[in-house]
């Protein structure tokens, strides 16, 4: 399955085909890649020892928060999991597949799923992460994904079977998703938002309160809490960021200067209905601010912008390294990548931020986005067994349109079937999610007697 690029219009308007016939292309893919395979072993032949790949993983970082990042990996197994997915990639690399791509997130884990606002103000959850983006099997997110939930479920006292059940549901939720869309018109399957309403075509009605309590949350969380509680006033025209370290602190004038320039540049990758309206906003201040699991120790810089009046928008630049999936795909080297996160992120999400686009500082492509879009979270590591089954259902269901927005749900529906009770696919995936589940503790061990050896360095409760 091809995903048209710039360049590939002459793909289009080619002839209609029925859709039975598109249908029949992805049930034949059942003898290339048969649903009872994806039931493999957890490892791969080639798979890096684990402190060699944390190891590789920390080069090019900043030193000083390479033991952060350690201690952040080390607070639980699925902590670990949320920055290792270059080791599942090369765990995946060579296992069974469809030979369908789509663009995957590259690290679809359990909470890479989030709220923030969309244009009209309304709030929607999907997929929120895309630093590994690329053209990739669907496979490799649907499994990523299920053996996050298993993980997510034992750190928060989920029975066993509770577990496998939430990653089951979550491949059922995506087939069923996929076999939706595929009978839908391509606009309205391509523009319907993942709102509240997609919690009742999951049937994932245990998390209405949850999604409420996060939404309201959400609604709050914007640049203007953000300017009052990191903030001072130095004058009328002037905000300065108050320092919070290790994770929030001042840089110096030649790092705030590129920051400055990156942000000329940045203008030009939006879109230009937007360019008018971040060309109003006057630079206040730059400082450095960690974030996340997989991505502290990369150059992250927020930058506060003074508006019209007491308006502050705060802006965040991160860092983008090459995929952590590259070497496993065989992908060549993205010509920027801080483009190709943003790139894949358009391609995937119905809703993006208004603000979304790259530069480049120092050398180094960075994402730029807004710090705060009314962003929240549900943590799938508080969810008992019935909301955890939920969240998976939930889950699934945003994945299948994050994948349907790149690849022909069509064939999609073909490959996966439209069982309503489980299916081969379901029982496969949802076994390999408990192995590897199971080896991912193993690999959580192994770094823990690393740090208790003195081998690794670890700054753990920050």
């Amino acid at each position: 399955m091809v995903i048209v690029r710039r360049g590939d219009s002459g793909r289009l308007l080619d002839g209609w085909r029925d859709p039975a016939t598109v249908r029949a292309q992805g049930m034949a893919l059942r003898d290339v890649a048969p649903h009872a395979a994806h039931d493999h072993p957890a490892l791969g032949p080639n798979r890096p020892a684990v402190l060699d790949y944390v190891t590789a993983s920390n080069e090019g970082r900043l030193n000083h928060l390479v033991p952060l990042r350690i201690g952040r990996m080390l607070a639980s197994p699925f902590a670990f999991y949320r920055g290792a997915a270059g080791l599942m990639a090369a765990d995946l690399v060579g296992g069974p597949v469809s030979g369908l791509s789509a663009q995957i997130c590259g690290d679809a884990h359990a909470a890479n799923f989030g709220l923030y606002g969309a244009t009209d103000g309304t709030i929607v959850m999907d997929v929120n992460d895309f630093d590994e983006t690329l053209v990739g099997p669907w496979e490799w997110d649907l499994k990523r994904l299920a053996a996050s939930l298993v993980l997510a479920g034992r750190v928060g006292g989920v029975s066993e079977r509770g577990c496998q059940d939430a990653a089951e549901d979550a491949v059922r939720s995506y087939r069923l998703v996929v076999a939706h869309l595929a009978e839908q018109p391509f606009l309205e399957s391509w523009t319907a938002p993942p709102d509240k309403r997609v919690i009742s075509r999951a049937r994932a009605h245990a998390l209405l309160d949850d999604f409420t309590r996060a939404s309201d949350k959400a609604r709050k969380n914007t640049s203007a809490k953000v300017a009052a509680k990191w903030t001072r006033q130095v004058d009328h025209a002037t905000w300065r960021f108050v320092e919070n370290p290790p994770v929030l602190t001042h840089v110096d004038a030649a790092t705030a200067g590129a920051v400055a320039r990156g942000l000329v540049g940045y203008v030009e990758t939006l879109r230009e209905s937007r360019r008018n309206l971040i060309t109003r906003y006057t630079l206040s201040d730059v400082a450095f601010r960690v974030v996340g699991t997989g991505s502290v120790g990369l150059r992250s810089y927020v930058a506060l912008l003074h508006g019209n009046g007491d308006e502050a928008l705060v802006l965040q630049l991160k860092e983008s390294r090459p995929s952590a999936l590259a070497p496993y795909l065989g992908s060549p080297p993205a010509e920027h990548d801080g483009r190709r996160v943003v790139e894949g992120t358009r391609l995937v999400q119905t809703e993006t931020d208004v603000l979304l686009g790259w530069t480049t500082v120092d050398g180094r492509p960075f994402l730029v986005r807004q710090f705060r879009n009314k962003k929240g979270d549900i943590d799938p590591t508080r969810l008992n067994g019935g909301r955890l089954d939920d969240y998976g259902r939930l889950a699934g269901a945003l994945l299948a349109r994050a994948h349907a927005r790149s690849i022909d749900p069509r064939v999609l529906a073909g490959y996966c079937g439209e069982e309503d009770d489980h299916s081969a696919l379901d029982d496969a995936v949802g076994r390999f999610a408990v192995r590897y589940a199971d080896q991912t503790e193993q690999d959580h061990a192994e770094l823990a007697r690393a740090v208790k050896d003195g081998r690794l360095p670890a700054l753990t409760g920050v």
